[in-house]
């Protein structure tokens, strides 16, 4: 064999597996068609956050990647959720969700993507059993019940016991394994860029309803002396795309007002991007010689910080299979052990933020009085919203 692993693609999710399968002693081998962007203002350049939450963080911490994150990472103390859904836009609604009320520990911590990569990328270049080729490509997949092999987009070809495919909602991998999905679309868009704001946002996290999404605020570290925070608006398409064309001063006037002026005037960081916003699910999670993590098994609207945390569950209960038995890494048996280990969890939370997702989206205003009064009725009831902070964090379910 030329590896142990071979990992399909060099986003957040790739990198976190090579170090943790790497960590775990097997060699490994990740390759993606892009290089990481490392730097903020380059083009190409990844501006949203990931938000780790407290599991995901102890899985970092333990394959060696936190302490490279933990100088850069914003904590997360309090999830704010503000319903602003009446006639005009002000908070009608304002619940805090405490992390104090679970632990003495924040819910997370947020790093802006491109410095993820930028990190996890130096942490794989310690890794003596890493071998990460950045501008080449997963082609085509073989597999028998002994071995994998890939073609690369370089043309050669490689031997391995597991494919692991990190390759993304259209993952070639899982395309190639013949792995079905449901896809399913909202008609939305959702729009990344970090602002800076007059009044501190104190470590709260603030999502805010009113219609077509949320428009969330995420803590970052103070940008030029002036407090700064990550924002992703979600909206109906074509409403985000005409924000997305807008000239930078009438847009920050249409993000304060959507704001709700909470933190004042917002003013622009950075560029913005826009992409579409999907719920999505693989058929099974896993074929023969290859397992499927991350946005190749499931994508969901970035509603919770679940997405990028689901994805570190399928990695670290794979790299627990692999760890407990070894000698057969990538069987049937192992891949058979690591679908049934995460396909409920996957499936239930697919549902339960499509659900969320269409909640935030309504427009008719009975309806959006009808979820402030859920909202508020929840959070009144202590054991609920226990529960649901349970929940989020991935201690249930």
């Amino acid at each position: 064999m030329d590896y142990d692993i071979v990992i399909s693609g060099g986003g957040i999710a790739g990198l976190t597996a090579a170090a943790g399968f790497a960590s775990a002693g097997f060699s490994t081998l990740i390759v993606d068609p892009t290089p990481p962007v490392t730097e903020r203002e380059a083009e190409g350049a990844d501006l949203r956050t990931t938000a780790f939450l407290q599991p995901a963080q102890s899985f970092l911490e333990e394959i060696g990647l936190w302490p490279r994150l933990a100088d850069h990472a914003m904590p997360l103390q309090v999830m704010r959720i503000v319903d602003a859904g009446g006639p005009v836009a002000e908070p009608r609604v304002t619940r805090d969700f405490d992390a104090e009320d679970l632990s003495d520990k924040p819910f997370g911590w947020n790093l802006p993507n491109w410095l993820l990569r930028r990190e996890m990328a130096a942490r794989l270049g310690e890794l003596a059993n890493v071998d990460f080729r950045p501008g080449t490509g997963t082609k085509a997949l073989f597999t028998r019940e002994g071995e994998a092999r890939v073609t690369l987009s370089d043309g050669s070809k490689v031997r391995c016991r597991m494919v692991v495919a990190a390759d993304g909602r259209a993952s070639p991998m899982r395309q190639a394994a013949g792995i079905g999905v449901k896809t399913t679309r909202f008609g939305q868009k959702a729009l990344a860029f970090a602002v800076t704001h007059p009044i501190p946002h104190c470590n709260v996290s603030t999502e805010i309803h009113r219609t077509g999404g949320p428009f969330t605020l995420v803590p970052l570290p103070d940008l030029d002396g002036r407090p700064c925070s990550a924002v992703v608006w979600m909206e109906d398409g074509p409403k985000a795309q005409r924000l997305f064309d807008l000239a930078p001063a009438t847009f920050q006037a249409e993000m304060s007002e959507r704001s709700c002026f909470l933190f004042g005037p917002l003013e622009l960081a950075s560029r913005r991007s826009i992409w579409p916003i999907i719920a999505q699910e693989a058929d099974r999670l896993s074929s023969q010689r290859l397992a499927l993590v991350a946005e190749a098994a499931h994508v969901v609207p970035p509603i919770g910080a679940q997405g990028l945390n689901m994805s570190l569950k399928d990695i670290a209960a794979l790299r627990d299979l692999a760890m407990a038995r070894p000698e057969g890494l990538g069987d049937a048996q192992m891949l058979d052990a690591y679908h049934r280990s995460r396909i409920t969890d996957i499936r239930a939370r697919v549902a339960g933020i499509t659900a969320l997702n269409r909640i935030s989206q309504l427009s008719a205003q009975p309806l959006r009085d009808i979820r402030a009064k859920g909202l508020d009725a929840l959070y009144g009831l202590k054991p609920v919203r226990t529960s649901l902070m349970q929940m989020g964090l991935g201690a249930r379910g």
